[in-house]
C-alpha cells in the first residue's frame, strides 16, 4: 500500500484543523508539546498513545522529561507528512 505525502495546500488545511500542532522539519512533520501535572500523568498519557500507535502501526517520535511530552508525527513511507499523521494527531488529541 502506497502512502501519499500531503501537498502543501493539504498540510495547511489539516494543520488548521489540529489546534496546538505545528509544522516541523520544513513541513515534513507535525509536532505538539503536552504538559501534565506530574510524571505519572505524562507516562500514563504516553502509554495510551502507545496502544493507539500499535493498533494503527504508526508510531510517534517522542520525548519525555518529567511532566512534559513532545511528539512529532511523520510518515517515513511517504517521505513526509501524510493523512496517517493527521489521523494519529486527532486520536492523540482525543485522549486529552
Amino acid at each position: 500500500m502506497t502512502v501519499e505525502q500531503l501537498t502543501e495546500e493539504e498540510r495547511e488545511v489539516w494543520l488548521a484543523a489540529l489546534p496546538g500542532w505545528t509544522l516541523a522539519r520544513d513541513g515534513a512533520a507535525i509536532a505538539r508539546n503536552f504538559a501534565f501535572a506530574d510524571f505519572s500523568e505524562a507516562f500514563a498519557f504516553m502509554a495510551r498513545v502507545a496502544l493507539i500507535a500499535e493498533k494503527r502501526d504508526h508510531h510517534p517520535e517522542w520525548c519525555n522529561a518529567y511532566n512534559r511530552v513532545a511528539i512529532e508525527l511523520t510518515t517515513h513511507d511517504a517521505g513526509g507528512l501524510s493523512l496517517r499523521d493527521v489521523k494519529m494527531a486527532k486520536a492523540i488529541d482525543a485522549l486529552m
